[in-house]
């Protein structure tokens, strides 16, 4: 078992703009190589979600679990029949390679390469775009699912878990509201905040995490 997770959701009709199709994709490896998967979330032109796709990928790096996320998402477009697709991923990399402005000189990479462009040929129309990591919360978080799986941890477990922040004013910044002026690090109430780490960074799923704080992750 690779520990697929393919969710088809009720499809909307793809008469007029729902046949526009946007995908955000991520892929991730911990320990490049090490543990990889992917994971995209699929909507249609009026903003639908009508797939999550995620799999796990046994040993292999960040960028190859990148394409296998565009790899996914491509089949996904074509295997029902819908003629426009936009990517949209935070690997810089490999955007820059699909629109021919980086060469693709890994050979671990070429063949996957060569395959997406393939697919994308046989839509009608295909782009490609960057985001921050900022902007692909949901398919990053599909992409740790899958690792999660795939390692037999639990969901949220090995660099997934609860996220408690305890918030100080910055030293000479201004303080959080209902404190008094005057002093340099201040102590809040205690929230606790459903999130992720990934590549050392704190991932809040909900809401963000507001400047001047500390954080102490809790690995469960």
């Amino acid at each position: 078992m690779s520990g697929n997770l393919f969710q088809d959701l009720p499809a909307a009709s793809k008469d007029g703009a729902a046949d526009e199709l946007t995908a955000h994709c991520d892929g991730g490896s911990r320990g490049n190589p090490g543990p990889a998967g992917f994971g995209a979330v699929i909507e249609d032109g009026k903003g639908q979600v009508v797939a999550r796709l995620s799999e796990f990928l046994g040993v292999q790096t960040n960028n190859h679990a990148e394409y296998a996320g565009l790899l996914a998402c491509l089949k996904w477009a074509l295997d029902h029949e819908y003629k426009r697709l936009k990517v949209v991923s935070d690997s810089e990399l490999m955007v820059k390679q699909m629109k021919g402005q980086y060469k693709v000189a890994s050979p671990g990479l070429r063949p996957l390469f060569e395959e997406a462009k393939r697919l994308s040929r046989q839509l009608e129309k295909f782009e490609m775009g960057h985001t921050l990591r900022g902007g692909n919360k949901e398919a990053d978080r599909l992409a740790n699912e899958a690792m999660d799986r795939g390692m037999g941890k639990k969901p949220g477990g090995g660099g997934s878990g609860p996220v408690t922040a305890n918030a100080y004013a910055k030293p000479g910044g201004p303080k959080p509201a209902g404190q008094p002026a005057g002093g340099s690090a201040l102590k809040q109430p205690r929230q606790v905040l459903e999130g992720y780490v990934k590549d050392g960074v704190v991932h809040v799923l909900e809401g963000e995490l507001p400047d001047g704080i500390f954080v102490k992750v809790i690995r469960e």
